[in-house]
C-alpha cells in the first residue's frame, strides 16, 4: 500500500474579497504524478505552495509525513547570484566525482545540451549574476533534478526550455520514483508525465484519474452530465409553477439518464478545421503570392543563420517552426516581416524575399508590447477597431472577443498597468486579431497562457482564414493548429518534416549520437595523445568540407523542389510514390554526407 506523503484538510485560503480555495481536501502518496491546471488566478500556485509549506492556509490544515524530502520549483529562484553554476548545482564535488555520477551527467546534457554547458560563456564557472531568467531557471531546475527527493513540486518547469529540453524532462520524471505535483500549461508534457489531474476551479478542486486527455473526456462527461441537470431542475420549476396554478400534480415517473461513455461525447462533433474551404477563403484574400523566398540568407549580426533558403508560404498555409536555439527561427519571421513593412524594398544579405501586394502582417513577438497602462482593457482593443470579421460570415465585437480571451465585462474596465503577465499576453494576441490580418507569425504565443486560453485561442484559429506561422515549444499548440511542420536543425537548412515533432526528436537524437560518435576518446594515462593533424592534411580537409556543404545545399534545394512537387501531385497516388522514393534516396546521400561533414569538421 502507498505511504500517504501530504495530507491537504479542508483548507481555505482568501486574498481580499475573493476565495481561492474553500475547504479543499487532498492528498499526495508514494508513486503519484499529479497535474495541476485552472485558470489564471484561480489558485494553482496558491495550492501548490501551500503543499510545500511555502504559504500558509487560512482555515484547515496541511501535513508531511515525518521526514519528508520536499523539492520545489518556483516561479522565483533563489540562487546565489555572486555564486557560480558550478557552485550552486554540483558543490564541492570534484570533476572527477561528478562526471562520474550518470544522474548528473544526465542532467547536465538534458538541461544545457552538453556536460560543457554551451551557451554559458564560462561553462559551469559562469556567475549566475548576469544571466537571463530562462537561464536561471534552468540552473535551478538541474540544481533539484540532481538531488534525491520523496516529492517534486514543480511550478511551470518547462517554461524557457525547448522542444527538445521539454522532451527529455518528460523522460527523466518518468522513471524517477519520486511523486510529482506540477503546475503547467503544455498539454502534451501532462499527457506524458501524469496520471492524475487536479483541476483548480472557482475555490474547489476537481480529481481525474489519467493524463490531460482523460481528463479532457472526463471533464466534457461531468459537464455535460451538470447540463442535463440544470435543464432538469428547470424543467422542474416549470412544472411546480404549473401545479401551483392548477392544483395537485398527478404522479410521474422519474426521468431516467444514462451515462455515455467518453467516446459518444465526441462521435458528431466535425474536424477543427474546413482545410480546403479555408484555403479557397484565404485564396479570395490573398491571391496566388503570399512570401516566395528565392536562394535567401538570413543573418544575425555576423552569424549566418540560414543559407541559399527557396522557401514558399502560400494563401491558407499553416506551417509550424521548430528548431535548436539560436538557429534563426525568429530571424527568419523577422526578416520576412521586414520586408513585409517595406514593401519588398528591406531585403536580407543574400537572395529575395517576394511580398504579395495584398498581405496584411501580423505578428506577434516574444516581447509583450508596451500599452498606456492608463488605458482599460476594453480602450486599448477598441483603439484598433470596434468590430472583426473572423470570416465564413462570423464578426465579433470587441467586447464579444475579450469575453472570449477571458476579459470579462468587469475585467474589460481593469487599466492595463493592473494586468498580469498573462494577461497582457492576451490582450496583446487580441488587438492584433482585431486588426484583420491576412497573415499571422506567432512566435510563442502560448507564453503565460493558462490552458482554458490556449483551447479558447486554438478554437478562434480553427476558422481564421488566413496564412500562419507559429513558432512554438509548445507541441500541442503546434500540432493542433498548424498543418505541417518545418525543422531548423541548426545547419544552415529548413527542412519540412512529414512525421512532424516525433520527426525532429529523432533527427536531433541521431545528430548528438553522430557527435558523440565522432567524437575522440579521452586518452588514458598510459597512451600518448594522438598526433596532430599536419598543415597539408587540414587544407585538405577544409576543401573536401567545402564540397561537402556545396552537396549538402543541392540536395536541400531538391528536397524543396520534391516537398513542392508532392504537394502539386497530392491527389496523384502513383506519382506521390514515385517523387517519395526519390525523397528518400535524397535523404539516406544528405545523412551520410553529414557524418562527413562532422568527420571533416574535426580534422579541420
Amino acid at each position: 500500500m502507498a505511504v500517504n506523503l501530504v495530507n491537504v484538510e479542508n483548507v481555505s485560503k482568501v486574498y481580499g474579497t475573493r476565495a481561492l480555495l474553500d475547504g479543499v481536501s487532498l492528498g499526495v502518496s508514494e508513486g503519484d504524478r499529479i497535474g495541476v491546471v485552472g485558470r489564471n488566478g484561480d489558485g494553482k500556485t496558491t495550492l501548490i505552495r501551500m503543499l510545500a509549506k511555502l504559504e500558509e492556509t487560512d482555515t484547515g490544515r496541511v501535513t508531511h509525513s515525518g521526514g519528508l524530502r520536499a523539492g520545489v520549483l518556483t516561479q522565483h529562484d533563489s540562487l546565489d547570484p555572486e555564486a557560480t553554476v558550478r557552485h550552486e548545482v554540483i558543490r564541492d564535488l570534484e570533476d572527477h566525482e561528478w562526471a562520474g555520477n550518470a544522474k548528473i551527467r544526465d542532467v547536465l546534457t538534458g538541461l544545457f545540451g552538453g556536460l560543457d554547458l554551451p551557451g554559458f560563456p564560462q561553462g559551469l564557472d559562469t556567475v549566475i549574476g548576469p544571466l537571463s531568467g530562462g537561464e536561471r531557471r534552468r540552473i535551478a531546475l538541474a540544481k533539484l533534478l540532481i538531488e534525491e527527493q520523496d516529492i517534486l513540486i514543480l511550478d511551470e518547469p518547462t517554461n524557457h526550455l525547448d522542444v527538445e529540453g521539454i522532451s527529455w524532462l518528460a523522460t527523466h520524471l518518468r522513471e524517477r520514483r519520486s511523486a510529482l505535483v506540477c503546475v503547467t500549461h503544455d498539454r502534451w508534457f501532462l499527457d506524458q508525465v501524469c496520471t492524475r489531474m487536479w483541476d483548480v476551479q472557482r475555490g474547489d478542486v476537481y480529481e481525474y484519474e489519467g493524463g490531460y486527455s482523460d481528463y479532457v473526456f472526463a471533464r466534457a462527461e461531468r459537464e455535460r452530465i451538470a447540463a442535463t441537470e440544470e435543464a432538469k431542475r428547470q424543467n422542474l420549476v416549470r412544472k411546480e409553477l404549473a401545479w401551483l396554478r392548477r392544483g395537485a400534480p398527478a404522479r410521474t415517473s422519474k426521468p431516467r439518464f444514462r451515462v455515455e461513455a467518453a467516446n459518444e461525447l465526441i462521435k458528431d462533433v466535425p474536424p477543427p478545421r474546413d482545410s480546403s474551404e479555408l484555403m479557397k477563403f484565404a485564396s479570395t484574400r490573398l491571391g496566388k503570392t503570399v512570401f516566395d523566398l528565392e536562394n535567401v540568407t538570413v543573418q544575425a549580426g555576423p552569424k549566418v543563420l540560414l543559407k541559399h533558403l527557396t522557401w514558399q508560404l502560400g494563401p491558407g498555409d499553416r506551417f509550424g517552426l521548430v528548431g535548436v536555439n539560436g538557429a534563426g527561427k525568429t530571424s527568419l519571421l523577422r526578416a520576412l516581416a521586414d520586408a513585409a513593412r517595406s514593401g519588398g524594398e528591406e531585403q536580407p544579405v543574400a537572395g529575395r524575399v517576394v511580398v504579395g501586394k495584398t498581405v496584411k502582417l501580423a505578428y506577434l513577438s516574444q516581447e509583450v508590447g508596451e500599452l498606456d497602462p492608463n488605458l482599460r482593457v476594453l480602450e486599448a482593443v477598441q483603439q484598433v477597431r470596434d468590430r472583426v470579421d473572423l470570416g465564413k460570415g462570423r464578426e465579433m465585437t470587441a467586447g464579444q472577443l475579450c469575453e472570449t480571451f477571458g476579459f470579462g465585462k468587469d475585467k474589460q474596465w481593469t487599466p492595463v498597468g493592473d494586468l498580469s503577465g498573462g494577461e497582457r499576453r492576451r490582450l496583446q494576441i487580441l488587438r492584433l486579431l482585431m486588426d484583420e490580418p491576412n497573415v499571422l507569425f506567432l512566435d510563442e504565443p502560448t507564453n503565460d497562457l493558462d490552458i482554458e486560453t490556449l483551447t479558447q485561442l486554438e478554437d478562434l484559429l480553427d476558422g481564421w482564414p488566413g496564412s500562419m506561422v507559429v513558432i512554438s515549444h509548445d507541441r500541442f499548440f503546434v500540432e493542433r493548429t498548424t498543418d505541417r511542420v518545418y525543422a531548423l536543425l541548426g545547419d544552415g537548412a529548413l527542412r519540412m518534416l512529414p512525421r512532424g515533432i516525433d520527426e525532429y526528436i529523432e533527427r536531433r537524437h541521431a545528430m548528438e549520437a553522430s557527435v558523440a560518435a565522432s567524437a575522440p576518446a579521452a586518452p588514458k594515462a598510459s597512451e600518448k595523445a594522438a598526433p596532430e593533424k599536419s598543415a597539408a592534411d587540414q587544407r585538405a580537409a577544409k576543401k573536401e568540407l567545402q564540397k561537402v556543404e556545396r552537396q549538402l545545399d543541392k540536395i536541400s534545394e531538391k528536397e524543396t523542389k520534391l516537398h513542392a512537387a508532392i504537394a502539386e501531385n497530392a491527389t496523384d497516388f502513383s506519382k506521390v510514390a514515385e517523387l517519395d522514393a526519390e525523397l528518400r534516396d535524397l535523404v539516406g546521400q544528405r545523412e551520410e554526407l553529414e557524418m562527413r561533414w562532422l568527420e571533416l569538421a574535426e580534422d579541420a
